[in-house]
């Protein structure tokens, strides 16, 4: 599958800057109000960051790969 490179470029900045952040976010705000749940909302948050930036890191090497040839 061929990312275009305004969808590649959003992605990556969700990865990189947004989840992140907002994982942060979430665990702070969570650990202050209380939220039993908190730990295992930020777990599967850092999953599907991880999740992404792996996908997103297969797909550079691909296409860098390809421009090799």
């Amino acid at each position: 599958m061929k990312l275009k490179n305004e969808t590649y470029d959003i992605l990556k900045w969700i990865a990189q800057i947004f989840l992140p952040a907002l994982t942060i976010f979430v665990g702070a705000v969570g650990v202050a109000v209380g939220f039993k749940q908190t730990d295992l909302i930020v777990i599967i948050m850092t999953a599907f960051d991880t999740f992404l930036g792996t996908i997103l890191g297969i797909s550079t090497k691909n296409y860098n790969s390809e421009r090799e040839v």
